[in-house]
């Protein structure tokens, strides 16, 4: 079945060229030059993916990501203009999964799509779980459960978490994320591991008097959970 992606961006030609291009590659797209349209389309629709600019008329793309992120959790991958590290990181902020700056090859962002496309989706039979005292993380399906409630987190963050998971009680630099998160599009020279650390602790962390992702000072960061013994002994 194909993939549909759902493209927001007031630049009517981009919009062409993007459609013709993804259609060529096997994806059904819905394109809207006005943001409003765009968000009604959203709740009524499922979509696989979103291309969203920040640049839009009435309200910013900023806003739309913000809206969006308040009813589901399609992967959302943000058009910046010029590159703009303060538009990546509040981006990232907002919910996004990536972000793409203009102008760009359009085979750039196609192995963008399939890179998140390839995270999300795991044809695996045999679930993969790792247990904590208060959170569960089912690899395969892609849920985290804490307390027994579904944590409502992005692929990326749910990368993230389960990168944290597999390395319990090991202070991970930066650098060892970024090279170990496949898929995910880090720049080195700003704040993205910071932002995606930070959103996830603090869903991780919504509840709890303590944090669960320390900050090891000048080093990286440390998942605290404490695991259940039965992990310990396959360990």
């Amino acid at each position: 079945m194909k993939k549909k992606i759902t493209v927001i961006d007031d630049d009517i030609k981009l919009l062409n060229l993007l459609s013709e291009y993804l259609e060529k590659n096997g994806f059904i797209c819905s394109l809207f030059e006005n943001p409003i349209e765009g968000i009604k389309y959203l709740k009524n629709n499922i979509t696989d993916l979103i291309i969203l600019d920040v640049m839009l008329p009435e309200i910013d793309g900023f806003e739309v990501c913000k809206r969006i992120r308040q009813t589901q959790e399609t992967p959302i991958i943000i058009l910046t203009a010029r590159g703009d590290v303060m538009d990546k990181i509040i981006g990232l902020e907002l919910g996004a999964d990536d972000y793409l700056a203009k102008p760009f090859e359009p085979r750039e962002l196609l192995a963008r799509i399939n890179s998140i496309f390839r995270r999300v989706e795991r044809n695996v039979v045999k679930e993969e779980v790792l247990e904590f005292e208060d959170i569960e993380i089912q690899i395969n399906s892609r849920n985290a459960i804490m307390s027994g409630v579904n944590l409502e987190l992005t692929s990326t963050e749910f990368e993230l978490l389960t990168l944290f998971a597999k390395n319990y009680g090991k202070v991970l630099s930066r650098d060892y994320i970024m090279q170990n998160t496949k898929g995910i599009s880090w720049q080195s020279f700003d704040r993205s591991v910071d932002v995606m650390v930070s959103r996830l602790r603090n869903k991780l962390d919504a509840d709890n008097k303590e944090s669960y992702i320390k900050t090891v000072h000048s080093v990286g960061y440390l998942f605290t959970a404490k695991i259940k013994k039965n992990q310990e002994d396959e360990k």
